[in-house]
């Protein structure tokens, strides 16, 4: 997989902004990962988000996205639209879907995925091998699906 150039990842309010590049992880089966400041036009970052290329039994359980928006800047569907801009990466990638998953109690993330218009497929028990059950001790996840 190769790390593509994100200069157009920016919409109106917001930009992001690369923090690092994370390649793939054969031993732990991590796929190659952009992880990005989430900025608004002047360069404030406001909070952060990554995107995980390709498909596996993990990421059904992780999602491919991850965000979050530092509480100052909270309320303004910050989160959604670095999402929207997350899903064009996704494409270039030759995705044609993405998960994004949360804790059933974290009802502003979920929020963010019913914004989005994402399919909830259902509220899953973790496998118990699975690195979120073992290492931080959560049990169950909403998966929610966004077909792109």
């Amino acid at each position: 997989m190769q790390f593509l150039d994100t200069d157009f990842l920016e919409s109106e309010e917001i930009k992001l902004v690369v923090a690092r590049l994370a390649e793939e992880n054969p031993q732990r089966n991590w796929v190659p990962a952009y992880h990005f400041h989430i900025c608004d036009l002047q360069g404030k970052v406001m909070g952060a988000c990554d995107l995980r290329i390709g498909y596996t039994e993990g990421l059904y359980y992780g999602g491919h996205i991850g965000y979050s928006v530092n509480e100052e800047y909270r309320g303004h569907h910050y989160a959604a639209k670095a999402c929207k801009l997350l899903f064009s990466l996704a494409q270039k990638h030759e995705m044609s879907f993405v998960y994004i998953t949360c804790n059933p109690e974290n009802w502003a993330s979920r929020k963010t995925c019913e914004y989005l218009q994402g399919e909830l497929l259902g509220i899953v028990e973790l496998p118990e091998d699975n690195d979120m059950r073992l290492n931080e001790g959560e049990s169950r996840k909403c998966i929610f699906k966004f077909n792109l």
